[in-house]
């Protein structure tokens, strides 16, 4: 059991971040266009907010016809995975400017929802008094893998194409990797089918609270993630050479995207003791404060920008994976998978609004303030989870430790 364990979990881990770097693809690349191909901001925009449609759109028919908790997640995985990296190679066929690379990124975004979710639920398989940790570890490849895509940038001299290749080529390996996968003993197949099984997210009250604490999250997580290298660049630039910024933002933000993995697994071994409510409290409360803060060194030392912002990196998505750990904890086991889709799918679809958000605030007041709107999410998440830890329900989660 040990070591079936162990391969199982090694195998989904890397089938994880070998297969999200295609989210991350288009949008780490955006400065690079918007400097080489003069890329309109509102088309950048749409590079992110096309996966984001595509993968709500993927968890609403996931969640409807229960697929999550239905096939085998290998082969749901695999297929997903294909498909993404056909999609996303695609995007290479076409002018930048074509509404088909907006479709090919949307049918990118789709895919997602047969990789991330069921990465989670294979994890949740093999938990055994450590669902925090092993959710930790898959949450942390997946912010790995969407960090890839800004390294691949500095790699290949800020050529676009070859960012895009490269992330396709590693999802191709995902699909391969996933079909060596051995699921755990904690898993049941749904036996019968009702499309009312997805509402159970939102009618119970203890998952209600878990989803809006989630949705706190991601109202912050994924504009940052989008609009970070573009920050950086937008600063970098006032000190340096523009081929220098575009270089240095990139592996600026492959850095503070990609030590949020250490994040995740630290956060998931410390709400396995401490409690699940403790953590997304705490980290939220620290990267609401960084939103608010981090716009004060704009333009100023590279170096102390980049190192708040590595600290913003960690506390942004440490509490990640305790959200869907406690989905998981408070679910019928029958229904893991679909709770976990139904959980990441609105929680996705809120980030639609924050990307959004964010240029015309640039406009409007600079980047020096146009963080400051992603505190928000976090505040109310901290409320959100507050009120799960008074339920009697909260002590299904982390062995009683809420």
């Amino acid at each position: 059991m040990g070591l079936r364990r162990l391969s199982s979990i090694a195998l989904a881990t890397l089938a994880m971040v070998s297969a999200l770097g295609l989210w991350f693809s288009a949008s780490a690349i955006v400065p690079a266009l918007r400097v080489q191909e003069d890329l309109d901001p509102t088309i950048a925009s749409m590079f992110s907010s096309a996966v984001q449609v595509g993968f709500v759109t993927g968890t609403i028919i996931s969640a409807v016809f229960v697929l999550a908790d239905r096939i085998d997640p290998r082969s749901l995985f695999a297929l997903s995975s294909l498909i993404a990296a056909a999609a996303n190679l695609a995007i290479l066929l076409f002018e930048l400017s074509s509404p088909m690379v907006i479709l090919c990124r949307f049918m990118t975004g789709i895919c997602m929802a047969g990789i991330y979710p069921i990465g989670m639920k294979i994890a949740t398989t093999w938990a055994q008094n450590d669902m925090g940790f092993m959710v930790g570890i898959l949450v942390g490849a997946l912010t790995l893998g969407s960090a890839t895509p800004h390294l691949f940038n500095v790699f290949a001299g800020v050529d676009w194409r070859v960012t895009i290749v490269t992330a396709s080529v590693s999802a191709l390996v995902a699909a391969t990797l996933v079909l060596f996968i051995r699921i755990g003993p904690n898993s049941e197949r749904m036996q019968s089918f009702r499309p009312g099984h997805a509402l159970a997210a939102w009618r119970n009250k203890s998952l209600r609270y878990a989803n809006l604490g989630y949705l706190g999250h991601m109202w912050e997580l994924y504009a940052m993630w989008t609009w970070i290298g573009v920050f950086f660049f937008s600063s970098f630039r006032l000190t340096m050479t523009e081929a220098d910024a575009l270089s240095q933002a990139s592996l600026a933000t492959f850095a503070v995207i990609g030590i949020g993995a250490i994040g995740c697994v630290l956060g998931g071994f410390w709400a396995d003791r401490a409690g699940r409510t403790v953590v997304t409290m705490t980290s939220m409360a620290v990267s609401g404060t960084c939103a608010l803060v981090v716009g004060f060194l704009f333009g100023g030392d590279p170096v102390w920008l980049v190192g708040f912002c590595l600290l913003w990196g960690v506390a942004i998505v440490a509490d990640s994976a305790q959200f869907s750990a406690s989905i998981a904890e408070l679910s019928d086991k029958a229904l893991v998978g679909t709770m976990l889709t139904v959980q990441t799918g609105t929680g996705f679809l809120l980030t639609l609004i924050t990307i959004h958000l964010v240029p015309p605030i640039v406009d409007w007041v600079g980047w020096e303030h146009a963080f400051v709107v992603l505190a928000i999410g976090p505040f109310l998440g901290v409320i959100a989870m507050g009120r799960l830890r008074t339920l009697p329900e909260a002590g299904k989660i982390a062995g009683g430790r809420k």
